[in-house]
């Protein structure tokens, strides 16, 4: 990612964004690119190469507490809505009135949340790995933690308890390469064995226990990555779940409103097939059901499909921006 092209934009409740921009050629729209946990705006490099290529306006912030934008570290700061407030900010300071934003992980949960808020200032919507999902005050994640173990055979979301813990950041950047070991793992199936359910990651992170990573994320890649998250540490991005595990998150959707269909304009889903966490089946139906304008694409690929599959990501995004930009001006 070339530094010359990012910037800094103080929003109206004073965080610091960092974010790469890039002018639109010709009529093309920008497009937001959100990063999820625990991730910069580096995670959409091979997007960016391609896109700006391409000629598409560009806007990829380091979100809220990651490289070089604003880490605060308690969990208010992160509601939805106030975050998607700063990136309406950030695009009204570049002047972005024809926009698409796209969404993975945590940025998809983001994404959602511009699509319920702030439809009228986007084109269309993509999310990746995590589809759309309405606001839900009435989340439990105990309840949650039942249900999947019922559906699929073990907890998804127990991981949330050790990320939402008082000391997981310190045990996090103490057994770093564990953690990031686990996180880019090779094998996807760990997440469901040593990540996925209550306790797991703890234990896999406190023994020091290492994986081979998978080919898609150079040494140079993870050392970026280490440097970055390190010198800014785990307190902030861990608040990204600290949020939905206090019940700020419950609070803050009691404000969304609910609309049917959820999401009238045109929506891409990007489903991961060998996601251990984020699966399709699970995340389909949810989009299927609030977008009545969604085409999914299902990817052979585990959660970091932008890296993984970043040839077939680009082809697949570029043809629906290209069939959504065509129908916009028909």
């Amino acid at each position: 990612m070339d530094p010359s092209l990012y910037k800094d934009f103080k929003t109206s409740r004073g965080f610091n964004y960092h974010y790469l921009a890039v002018a639109p050629k010709q009529d093309l729209p920008y497009l937001l690119f959100v990063h999820g946990f625990p991730s910069t705006s580096c995670d959409w490099r091979h997007q960016v190469a391609y896109f700006q290529d391409l000629g598409y306006g560009l806007i990829v912030p380091d979100m809220l507490g990651y490289g070089g934008t604003s880490i605060p570290t308690d969990a208010e700061s992160y509601r939805r809505s106030l975050v998607c407030k700063d990136l309406v900010e950030v695009l009204d300071a570049e002047g972005a009135k024809q926009c698409i934003a796209i969404g993975h992980d945590w940025g998809s949960s983001v994404t959602a949340r511009l699509a319920d808020l702030y439809e009228d200032r986007f084109i269309a919507f993509a999310f990746f790995a995590v589809g759309y999902a309405p606001p839900n005050p009435d989340f439990d994640l105990d309840e949650v933690l039942a249900w999947t173990k019922e559906v699929v055979g073990y907890e998804l979301l127990g991981y949330w308890k050790f990320f939402s813990d008082a000391d997981a950041p310190a045990l996090i950047e103490k057994n770093f390469e564990s953690f990031d070991s686990i996180l880019y793992a090779d094998d996807a199936s760990l997440w469901k064995t040593d990540m996925a359910p209550t306790g797991v990651l703890r234990a896999w992170i406190e023994a020091g226990k290492t994986t081979a990573v998978g080919p898609w994320v150079t040494e140079e890649d993870r050392k970026i990555h280490r440097d970055i998250l390190l010198k800014g540490g785990l307190a902030g991005p861990l608040c990204w779940y600290k949020v939905a595990t206090s019940g700020i998150m419950n609070d803050d959707d009691k404000g969304v409103p609910i609309q049917s269909p959820a999401v009238s304009k045109p929506v891409f889903f990007g489903a991961t097939s060998k996601d251990a966490i984020c699966i399709p089946k699970l995340q389909i139906p949810v989009s299927q059901e609030a977008c009545p304008n969604l085409i999914v694409h299902e990817f052979d690929s585990g959660h970091w499909v932008q890296l993984e599959r970043k040839d077939e990501v680009n082809q697949e995004l570029g043809a629906w921006l290209k069939a959504v930009l065509a129908s916009a001006s028909a």
